[in-house]
């Protein structure tokens, strides 16, 4: 099931943008929110952002609009795509194409590259602009795999802080996704966010200092806390109400 989950992924790391979009398809089917023909962005949208900054999107950009912008819950629950019609240049000459939930970081394509199909991506924390992943594609996936965690029912998921142990753990129990380290926006100095994969789970470790974990069914997520055992934070009470709205959203 792993394997079925990761389908395209391989094609996706190594360059071929299209492959990734497969992968989007194959791992919302696999935890049960496929992505059908309807969930894009209005096309005339994406025409009328691409007339506000006065040329046309990178064909990563323009696809992912067009195949996923209108699943909310794929790219907007924890921080958002913004949405084509309101896309804009900033005043460092970035088109910006990503805000984190309070405005903490950015992403965005410099308007040098923005003619390239599948441009680098930058990320502003506050400090400026630094490199976060050498194509667009890689962080449009890397956003679905995030959004669609934070998205999640409840019994679908769960998190907690990481020591030196368990991080040890995590690198040595599960497969490492052929991705690449991405910038942790929280903390810029340190490691990045790794995503690895187990039986029927995706888990991302956030600069060695904190997991999440996203299962296609609770006994999956369960599996995860008795191979690692700790202090999970999303494990009921007794008398706690399991049922969980299909809205809810974690911040972090």
């Amino acid at each position: 099931m792993v394997i079925d989950m990761l389908e395209g992924l391989d094609g996706l790391a190594a360059g071929d943008r299209h492959r990734g979009w497969d992968f989007v398809r194959v791992l919302t089917a696999a935890f049960g929110r496929p992505v059908v023909e309807g969930d894009g962005a209005d096309p005339a949208l994406v025409r009328v952002g691409e007339d506000q900054i006065g040329f046309v999107l990178p064909a990563a950009l323009r696809e992912a609009y067009l195949q996923f912008g209108g699943r909310r819950d794929l790219t907007a629950v924890q921080d958002f795509l913004v949405p084509p019609q309101s896309l804009a240049i900033a005043a460092d000459g970035v088109l910006v194409f990503r805000v984190e939930a309070q405005n903490c970081a950015r992403w965005g394509v410099s308007g040098q590259d923005s003619g390239q199909d599948d441009p680098p991506v930058l990320v502003n924390d506050g400090d400026g602009w630094v490199p976060y992943s050498d194509r667009l594609s890689l962080a449009l996936v890397e956003m679905v795999m995030s959004e669609a965690m934070f998205s999640a029912d409840q019994r679908d998921v769960d998190h907690r802080e990481l020591d030196e142990t368990t991080n040890a753990l995590v690198c040595a129990a599960y497969e490492p996704l052929p991705l690449p380290v991405f910038p942790f926006w929280a903390g810029m100095d340190g490691p990045g966010v790794r995503w690895f994969a187990g039986p029927d789970v995706l888990l991302r470790n956030d600069g060695e200092t904190w997991l999440w974990v996203h299962g296609r069914t609770p006994e999956a997520v369960q599996a995860v806390r008795e191979r690692l055992p700790g202090e999970w934070l999303m494990v009921a009470d007794d008398d706690e109400d399991e049922e969980w709205g299909a809205s809810h959203r974690i911040v972090v």
